[in-house]
């Protein structure tokens, strides 16, 4: 494998546009080859806009969260987009849903992935989603599961902003400037029609997280003109040559 590729896991089928749109588009550019899988549609509890439909049905309000993930995601250049329909509110973590997962971590051989915060008292979903990528990363780690298969490296996981941050106890030590791409996130944003409160708010998110990358870039002593950045919490240690 020659191409440098990432893993995005997202509990829902929206999650993955607004909090690492920018940078799933960004890394595509750099030619990353970029999978997003989704453990579940959202279409229990983030399809109210749906259900609020004369006639509306579960199989429908799934085959419309689909249709949007796979817009938004062509829109961001994602190179494969996996549902895993695991159910959600609350999500259906089985035995078998994580051997899937341990499955495609190893046929991508992530150079790094991202999922979400390791707290979230308002959506139970998104939490124990990330202990569910830790314990699968942790699988595809051993050498006694499957044997045969190509056991995973270490990945970087990248923890992507809550909704309500403060409520999180998440503390980004990573932004991304995602200016050069911030037309293709809007695309994917307005893609989900399922959500579309949540649109001007993302956007608000991408201009603080904009400010605070020029703040920490070196501020008005000479700091990027960054209008748009993505904030992250990495997870595990960094192993470098020089600061």
């Amino acid at each position: 494998m020659n191409n440098k590729t990432a893993l995005i896991i997202s509990a829902h089928a929206a999650d993955f546009v607004w909090r690492a749109g920018g940078a799933i588009a960004l890394h595509a550019e750099k030619g990353y080859e970029v999978t997003v899988v989704c453990l579940s549609y959202g279409e229990r509890g983030e399809s109210a806009k749906l259900w609020k439909q004369d006639g509306m049905n579960i199989e429908n309000v799934k085959q419309a969260r689909q249709q949007e993930a796979e817009a938004a995601a062509s829109a961001l250049g994602v190179h494969d987009i996996q549902f895993f329909d695991m159910g959600d509110y609350p999500l259906d973590f089985t035995p078998e849903a994580r051997d899937r997962l341990v499955d495609t971590i190893r046929s991508v051989q992530p150079d790094f992935m991202m999922s979400h915060s390791m707290w979230d008292p308002y959506n139970t979903d998104h939490m124990n989603t990330t202990r569910f990528v830790l314990e699968a990363r942790m699988v595809a780690q051993a050498w006694g599961h499957k044997p045969g298969q190509k056991v995973l490296g270490a990945p970087q996981l990248y923890l992507f902003e809550p909704h309500q941050t403060e409520q999180m106890g998440w503390k980004p030590d990573t932004f991304l400037d995602i200016t050069k791409v911030w037309q293709k996130k809007k695309a994917a944003i307005e893609c989900m029609q399922g959500q579309e409160h949540l649109w001007q708010f993302y956007t608000n998110v991408a201009e603080n997280r904009g400010n605070h990358f020029r703040r920490n870039s070196g501020g008005q002593a000479g700091g990027r003109h960054t209008e748009y950045a993505e904030g992250f919490q990495s997870v595990f240690p960094r192993t470098v040559d020089e600061l």
